[in-house]
């Protein structure tokens, strides 16, 4: 056992902490990766506690001063965490007390460690998300710039991953940007529920000493302060959010890695990895593998599993506090470590994508892909549209059985099937005819496709 109770709290146990227990119920080994969150509130909540005539302005400069050095300790590695001090704010409340003395116990007025670690991670959480639409930006500008570049390079689209009709490289590119700008857009609605403070509601039910929290609010960037105590210090809302919208983007993530893999596999030979994004094989020399896109398709695993773990963490807990709490940590920091690092990924290695034009082409030629634009071309000579899908369906079949392309048929051969078409059919047959027929917002023409990269730049400038 160890040989004293904790100083900070340990005034009504007749025993000490068993040493055990006392390695189980410690959090600091990982979350002291707070501590700057952890120091920010500490500032800001001394510099309120002397506005509310708490401290002196002297404590107070004191105070700050004290916590300023830890953080340069911190960050030159020069400070020893323990686990005896069980946490990240105990630790640095320690070691104040230790470089300033008696004004150091000072600083935990008009709070707890409730409200204390609840402000922390929702700080750390705020400026995790941050860094993450930083990553999205940059992701979704280099998705843009290549989108761009592809805007003419046809390509089969797939629907059962079967040969639909043709679009082309730079439109389905710009579906993953759409992709992500949702992702985007539900981390910024996070962030606003990120936002709100817990710090100044102590335990669970308020202060007496006359804080401000509003000033607080102030100083450390929130929106609004949380307006009931009891759901301030147990809410972990927030953080099961962030995991639904991290898993969601996971999920885009993957459907992007799947086509990636297949797209650099010799069956398909669409694109090419740059080496540095990929490894060889230990047997067979020939291989070159998409370890990238595989991993990032991997890890989705385990940000759902977090997800998971969260909603169950939160299940039929009762109000306020409790110690159950502590394991939100862990699943939220390996979460937003996985999802900076597939991003990051990504980033880096999507505007390095190399297109192999002549097999998307190819590709593109094969599984009738224009059939579409037969059936719609009966239906502007007035052929009902039933009527033309019969048609087009029996000229496929042939097409199968003579192993030609409707592309690749005569007008005679094709004529056996309805006298309405006639030499003009061969305008829409074609790849280029048929990605440029869909000449519509959000359709497969270059044309919409530029466009719809100008829109994107236009929007990702604004974010600044």
């Amino acid at each position: 056992m160890s040989n004293t109770t904790n100083q900070q709290w340990g005034g009504r146990f007749n025993e000490p902490t068993d040493a055990f227990v006392a390695r189980f119920t410690a959090s600091v080994q990982f979350d002291q990766r707070m501590y700057k969150q952890d120091i920010r509130g500490s500032i800001a909540h001394a510099t309120m506690l002397e506005m509310a005539g708490v401290l002196t302005v002297e404590e107070r400069d004191l105070i700050v001063n004290g916590l300023n050095e830890i953080q340069s300790d911190i960050e030159a590695g020069n400070f020893e965490w323990s686990i005896e001090l069980e946490d990240v704010h105990m630790n640095i409340e320690a070691a104040l007390t230790k470089k300033i003395g008696i004004t150091g116990k000072k600083l935990h007025t008009g709070r707890s460690r409730n409200d204390q670690v609840a402000t922390d991670i929702r700080l750390f959480v705020r400026d995790e998300i941050d860094l993450i639409l930083a990553e999205i930006t940059r992701l979704q500008q280099g998705l843009a710039e290549l989108a761009e570049g592809e805007a003419d390079t046809i390509m089969p689209g797939f629907t059962h991953l079967q040969t639909a009709q043709p679009v082309t490289f730079g439109h389905h590119l710009m579906a993953w940007f759409e992709m992500l700008t949702r992702d985007y857009q539900r981390f910024e609605d996070v962030r606003k529920r990120v936002n709100v403070m817990p710090l100044g509601v102590a335990a669970l039910a308020g202060t007496t000493y006359p804080i401000q929290r509003h000033v607080t609010c102030e100083l450390l960037g929130f929106d609004a302060p949380a307006e009931n105590s009891l759901d301030a210090v147990s809410d972990r809302d927030f953080a099961i959010e962030f995991c639904a919208a991290s898993s969601i983007m996971m999920m885009h993530m993957t459907r992007m890695s799947e086509e990636l893999v297949l797209w650099t596999s010799a069956q398909f030979n669409f694109i090419n990895l740059p080496d540095r994004f990929c490894t060889g094989s230990s047997i067979m020399p020939q291989k070159k593998n998409p370890d990238v896109p595989e991993l990032v398709r991997g890890k989705s695993g385990r940000v759902y599993g977090h997800l998971f773990s969260l909603l169950t963490l939160m299940k039929s807990q009762p109000l306020a506090y409790n110690k159950d709490n502590q394991e939100d940590k862990e699943p939220l920091f390996d979460a937003i470590d996985t999802v900076k690092g597939c991003l990051r990924a990504f980033a880096d290695m999507v505007p390095a994508l190399e297109s192999r034009k002549e097999y998307m082409r190819e590709a593109a030629l094969r599984g009738f892909s224009t059939a579409t634009d037969l059936a719609d071309y009966l239906v502007r000579k007035g052929m009902p549209f039933r009527d033309a899908h019969e048609v087009v369906g029996k000229s496929v079949a042939y097409g199968i059985e003579s192993g030609k392309d409707l592309g690749e048929m005569t007008l005679n051969e094709l004529q056996q099937f309805s006298d309405t078409i006639s030499e003009d059919v061969f305008d829409v047959l074609t790849l280029e005819g048929s990605v440029a027929a869909r000449d519509h917002v959000g359709g497969t023409a270059p044309n919409q496709v530029r466009a719809a990269v100008s829109r994107a730049k236009a929007m990702l400038a604004k974010r600044g």
